[in-house]
Order: structure tokens, then C-alpha cells, then sequence
């Protein structure tokens, strides 16, 4: 795991600039670090390195093919480059390996097949940046699913990429202007989605693409390598065709061998464990491959809503983990607040991302890698939306339209009150939100209400000054993938934008900021195409999510340390901004301060805190995005290089 940055460009450019990118991002990889510059070419790329394969100077970045065309600098773990090795060895392509590196692996296949056929038969995740000598252009490209970031743009005449905007944002080139629409996506979604960034004229490279640029050639665009909607559409199209034991047992499989292949470092290596079935899943699995008791890692809170680590613990126990655990008090957890922005380099506002850093930092004082249960939910039906937003409407669409709004309060006040496994606040929140655009005639299907789910402010554009929202995904409807079934239309849409957008965005920054390297089973390409070819029936059943996962992990957990609701991994948000967050909040909300940085309508920012301090809304997630973007600018401020403006 590393992290990366360059340029390219005519202008000749300042003396260590490369370098300084490069130490922007020194917490990606504080290991080794390298840069490589041709001057006559305008090129000039940085790395670091967290060294987890090949220790040793052979695997050391950038690194030069043999025949010196290629130069790479390389980030992330190619799972099957072990088999590549082979294959090329086999068919006489391989060089005179110098190391065991995955990196020297790529290089060889790339010189053998080309960009877009190893990107193809690589299995992994990534992010990289590959200069090709001969023909002066430069490719970027991606992993599969998004696991690790790429940004990218043209400043004026001069091509900026990186790992994070924080590498980029050292370049004399750089504009730091806030796009607004991009922000009014942060408070839509809690996260700024691909390809948008938050800076004007910096975009994100799409997951599954590559990108080739040159300097008489600006307007590129990227080029999809893997399709996840297409494996979804042809997964239902052509169904597994043995039974639900076969299932069972091809899963299995599938799921270990992608274990094991994760399990491959030179480093220390354990495991993530919240004690939901995801992680526990992932740690049963790695427990089997081992000779040894792996390493357990879990955070625990005082406050017993939020706090599964009791679960997590007699899972250890059974599964005969060493396992480590932390308990957590909400003063503990708030302490961290304040050092979010820098953690997450771009504004971001899923509130997990406190407790996620929280067990990052845990797991990073014993071990370099650690696997998590990351996407178990988005492929396998995790998420309470795929029951919830079906059957709502098939119970509202029976009700006479002059009835629906009435009913949707009632509903709204019952989740209110209701000690389910849902997160009640969360649910009641959407709902209230649904009653509104009902009321508004805005509603007309699973559709719909799928995405005022996944929304969070009703108007986002109307709060942001001069913004405006952008079409995505959530809006292209036509573009969406050709799924009948309601629920898996839900799953993929989650996976294409969600899942990447947000959640390994999280994990991410997350483990980075610390040097720790997350891997995630679940997003191994064989495992997520056998998931989209398992019939609904196998993921949702008796309305409960994860039906399969459920089977496989009962051949090694008993039912009774996992028949429990969902929890998730989240905090008491509502209640910490009304107590010991308020003033912390209240000063990043003040109308004065609001009005004077101009980018939000104050009177709807101020109506909003108002009401969810007098307790007579719930709005703390919607607030979130408004004061995670507020401490981040307070933050740029004071890591802003000299002469860069924003705005």
C-alpha cells in the first residue's frame, strides 16, 4: 500500500516540486519514498511506499521496466500476480525477475500484453500512474470497484494527479476553488461521488478505468476495462444452476480462496472485527487458513445502543482468536473530532468514519495489514433499504393518495419510538423526508424512494450559494442497471456509486492516515461476479438480508452469538450535537461566520440546527455535511501553501 503523485506538463518545473508531493502524502507510505523526472518530457512522478511485499530495495517506486520504456509508480496489492508470473513465465514473456514484487509483475505483463489486457486479467486493488517513454503519454488507471483513489486535472497547462488532493494541492499550478456543485453533492450525499471532486477542474478517476493523457492530447476520457452493471445484469441473466447447497459450497470456496490470496504479506496481518456477520465471516475464514491465532481487532462504546463489542469478543473466544479490545468513552471518541478534516483530505460526512478511524488506529500498533468485511452488505443484501423501500411501497401504493402523507407521519412518529434493529433515528428521518415528497407529489415507486434513502437534504443546490446539482447516477435512470427485481436494482446502483463513493473512501483515509493497509474479501472480481449470479431468494429471505453468508458462517460460528439485528458502525450523532458537540458546532454554524465565508444560505442552515437542538427534528446526519465542510476549510486554511487562493 503507497500512496502516489506527479505532473506533466511544458513549463519547466520548481526544483523539488516532485518531492514535495510526494511528502504531502508521506503517511500513505513511510517506508521508502522515490521520485523519477524527465525534464525534457514534462514528467515528473513521486512515490511512497508502506512496504508489505518484497522488502527489500527490489521493490522500491518508481520502477522501470527492464526494457526502460515503462515507469511506474504503483499503489495498492495485485492478489494474483503470483499467477501472472507464472503465465508469463510459461508462454517465454517473463524478464530476469530482480525481486517478488507485485509491482515488477505489472511491469512485466504490461510490456507483454499492454495496459488494457493486464488491467483485465489483474485481480486486486489499485490505483497507478505509468509513463510510457516511447510514446510520451501517460496512462492512469484504477481498481475494479474503488478501493483506492486517484485524482486527477488539468491547472492551467499542467496535468496534476495523485493519491490525494492534499499531494496535488502543493503545485504552484494548483486552483483551489471550491466547485459549488460538488458541494451541493456533499450535502445530497455525505460524500463528494465520482468523477466530481471538490475543487473545480479536478475530477476522480472513475472505478475500472484507465486514462491515457499526453501533452497534445487534453481531452481524454476514461475507458471502462470491467463493467460491475453488466456483470450484475448477465449474473441475473445466467443464474447459478445448482442448488442452494451447491451455493453454499461454491461460495465457500470462492470466499476462502480470496481469503487466502489476501492473506499473502511480509508484514504483520490481521483482522477487523465488528462481531457482524461480514467480519466474522472474513475472520472464520482467515482462523482456518492459519497455523496460528490471527489478530482480532475491536472498538467498543459506553453507550450500549452503539456498542457490539460484547458480540465481537465471544466470537474471538470461539474462534480461538488473540483478540484486542477497546472500550471507548463518548469523550474519547469526540477528542478525535477535530482531526477529521485532515484525516479525509476532501470533505466527507459519513459519521462512521470516527468509530472507523478509531479501530484503524487500534489494529495499526500490532499489525501493517488488516482484511475487513467491506462490501458484504452492497453484494449479499445487507442494507435494511433493500426490505424497507419495497415493501413500504407496496403498502403505500394500496392507500388513496389524499391518505399517504397521513399514514407517513404516523409511520415516521412508530420508527420514532420503535426499539428495532434499524437505526430509528436514520429511519425516521427518511421517512419524514419521504412524507414531504409525497406531499409534493414526488413519489411514484420503489424508485423514488430508493433515492430520497440515500439522500439527505431535500433541496441541496437551494442551501448552497450559487450551487447547483450536478446529474449523477442516482438521476440517470436510464442508465441504471437493467434489474427487475426492485431490491437488486437497490444493490447494484449501492455498489456502483455508494459503495466506492463512500464506504472505501472511509476505510481509505481511514487506515491510511495511519500506514495501515485494509484488504476486503468480499470485492475479489470472482467472488462479487458468483454473487450476481445467486438468485434473490439466497440473499433476502423471511425479510432478513445476507441468507447465504448467513449458511456459510454457521458451518463455523453458532447461531447464537449472530442471531441479533443489524447495528451497524455508527455514533450517537443525534445526541452529541446536543450535548457535548453543541459548542463545537455552534461555532462552525454561527450566522456571522456563515454569512462571511459565503457558502451556504444561512437562514436554512440556521432553521435546520435550530429545530434539531430543540429536539423537534433529527437532523444530525444532514448537519454533518455542513460542519464536516466547515472544519475542513478551517483546516486547508491552515495547510494552504503560500499564494493559493479559495473560494
Amino acid at each position: 500500500m503507497c500512496g502516489l503523485a506527479g505532473y506533466l506538463g511544458h513549463e519547466e518545473q520548481p526544483p523539488g516540486i516532485a518531492v514535495a508531493m510526494g511528502d504531502a502524502i508521506r503517511h500513505r507510505g513511510p517506508d521508502d519514498s522515490g521520485i523519477w523526472l524527465d525534464e525534457g518530457a514534462g514528467i515528473g512522478l513521486a512515490h511512497r511506499r508502506l512496504s508489505i511485499l518484497d522488502l527489500s530495495p527490489a521493490g522500491h517506486q518508481p520502477m522501470v521496466s527492464p526494457s526502460g520504456r515503462w515507469v511506474i509508480a504503483f499503489n495498492g496489492e495485485i492478489y494474483n500476480h503470483v499467477a501472472l508470473r507464472r503465465e508469463l513465465e510459461q508462454n517465454g514473456s517473463a524478464p530476469v525477475w530482480r525481486g517478488h514484487s507485485d509491482t515488477e509483475t505489472l511491469l512485466a505483463a504490461i510490456e507483454a500484453w499492454g495496459v488494457d489486457r493486464t488491467l483485465r486479467y489483474s485481480v486486486g486493488m489499485f490505483a497507478m500512474a505509468l509513463w510510457d517513454r516511447t510514446e510520451r503519454s501517460l496512462w492512469l488507471a484504477r481498481d475494479r470497484i474503488g478501493e483506492k483513489p486517484l485524482y486527477y486535472g488539468w491547472q492551467g497547462s499542467t496535468f496534476l494527479f495523485g493519491s490525494e488532493l492534499a499531494a496535488l494541492r502543493v503545485h504552484p499550478a494548483f486552483s483551489a476553488r471550491i466547485d459549488r456543485s460538488s458541494l451541493s453533492l456533499l450535502l445530497r450525499h455525505n460524500y463528494v461521488p465520482a468523477p466530481c471532486s471538490i475543487f473545480e477542474g479536478i475530477r476522480k478517476l472513475p472505478p475500472a478505468t484507465w486514462l491515457k493523457v499526453s501533452l497534445t492530447e487534453r481531452n481524454s476520457r476514461p475507458i471502462q476495462y470491467w463493467s460491475l452493471a453488466e456483470t450484475a445484469v448477465r449474473g441475473v441473466r445466467e443464474p447459478f444452476a445448482g442448488s442452494e447447497q451447491d451455493a453454499i459450497e461454491s461460495l465457500e470456496r470462492l470466499l476462502g480462496d480470496a481469503v487466502e490470496g489476501q492473506m499473502a504479506s511480509d508484514v504483520p496481518l490481521g483482522s477487523l472485527l465488528s462481531g457482524g456477520i461480514d467480519s466474522t465471516l472474513v475472520t472464520a475464514l482467515m482462523q482456518v487458513r492459519s497455523d496460528r491465532p490471527i489478530r482480532t481487532f475491536t472498538i467498543g462504546f459506553e453507550e450500549e445502543a452503539y456498542d457490539e463489542s460484547g458480540y465481537a469478543r465471544a466470537i474471538a473466544q470461539h474462534l480461538g482468536t488473540d483478540h484486542t479490545e477497546l472500550k471507548l468513552s463518548g469523550r474519547d471518541a469526540l477528542s478525535l473530532v477535530p482531526e477529521l478534516p485532515r484525516l479525509y483530505d476532501e470533505p466527507f460526512a459519513d459519521s462512521s468514519q470516527l468509530p472507523t478511524h478509531l479501530v484503524m488506529r487500534l489494529a495499526r500498533k500490532s499489525v501493517t495489514v488488516a482484511l475487513s468485511g467491506d462490501g458484504g452488505d452492497e453484494f449479499f443484501g445487507g442494507y435494511n433499504r433493500y426490505l424497507l423501500a419495497p415493501r413500504l411501497w407496496q403498502r403505500i401504493r394500496m392507500v388513496p393518495s389524499p391518505l399517504r402523507v397521513p399514514l407517513l407521519r404516523l409511520a415516521t412518529c412508530v420508527y420514532a419510538r420503535s426499539p428495532t434493529g434499524l437505526d430509528v433515528a436514520q429511519v425516521g428521518d427518511k421517512l419524514a423526508r419521504l412524507t414531504r415528497l409525497f406531499a409534493a407529489k414526488r413519489v411514484d415507486g420503489v424508485d423514488d424512494l430508493y433515492a430520497a434513502l440515500v439522500s439527505e437534504w431535500d433541496n441541496p443546490a437551494n442551501v448552497v450559494l450559487g450551487g447547483s446539482l450536478p446529474t449523477t447516477m442516482l438521476d440517470e435512470r436510464d442508465q441504471w442497471p437493467a434489474l427487475v427485481d426492485p431490491a437488486e436494482r437497490m444493490m447494484a446502483l449501492d455498489a456502483l456509486t455508494y459503495l466506492p463513493g463512500d464506504v472505501l473512501a472511509k476505510v481509505d483515509r481511514a487506515a491510511m492516515a495511519i500506514s495501515l493497509e485494509t484488504r476486503a474479501p468480499f470485492l475479489d472480481r470472482d467472488v462479487m461476479e458468483f454473487a450476481w449470479t445467486l438468485p434473490i431468494s439466497m440473499k433476502l429471505r423471511k425479510g432478513r438480508g445476507k441468507w447465504i453468508l448467513r449458511q456459510v458462517l454457521r458451518r463455523h460460528v453458532p447461531d447464537e452469538l449472530m442471531e441479533r439485528p443489524k447495528m451497524g458502525f455508527g455514533i450517537p450523532l443525534d445526541q452529541w450535537l446536543r450535548g457535548p458537540l453543541r459548542d463545537w458546532a455552534e461555532a462552525l454554524l454561527d450566522a456571522k461566520r456563515l454569512r462571511e465565508d459565503g457558502f451556504f444560505d444561512v437562514a436554512a442552515v440556521r432553521r435546520t440546527w435550530e429545530k434539531h437542538i430543540a429536539g423537534r427534528e433529527q437532523y444530525g446526519y444532514r448537519l454533518w455535511s455542513v460542519l464536516m465542510f466547515q472544519a475542513w476549510t478551517d483546516q486547508s486554511a491552515q495547510d494552504r501553501p503560500a499564494g493559493h487562493g479559495e473560494g
